[in-house]
């Protein structure tokens, strides 16, 4: 389901208010696409100007930085413990930014946004 960024059609006290001109293309926001845990699959998407988006479907590894050695290893991802955009995520191991997930070196946030960057980066939060 796409989902139109319109103003809103009534005021706070209530009055409703008249269209100020049609809907435009530009007005119209992406569906969201669900990254799970499963072998990399990635949708490219044309976005305005020409530019180019990387749309994340699925994904097995993850960069995670250790802040204590400041360095970044490439971990494989378990599965998902906490996920604060939808709870029903959790279940479905789905995959967005500020999610938990638990990786072979321990649990990490999730700091990257997969289903507009393409690629999932996160910090660690509880080493094992």
């Amino acid at each position: 389901m796409v989902k139109w960024h319109l103003r809103s059609r009534r005021t706070l006290t209530g009055k409703r208010l008249r269209r100020v001109r049609k809907k435009r293309k530009m007005d119209r926001g992406n569906e969201f696409l669900e990254t799970r845990i499963g072998k990399r699959n990635v949708k490219v998407k044309r976005e305005r100007g020409g530019n180019e988006k990387l749309k994340l479907l699925s994904v097995e590894k993850i960069n995670v930085a250790d802040p204590k050695t400041k360095k970044v290893k490439r971990v494989k991802i378990i599965s998902v413990e906490k996920n604060p955009a939808n709870p029903h995520f959790v279940r479905r191991n789905v995959i967005s930014k500020g999610a938990v997930v638990k990786t072979e070196i321990g649990s990490a946030k999730v700091t990257s946004r997969p289903g507009h960057d393409g690629i999932v980066n996160g910090v660690l939060v509880n080493e094992k």
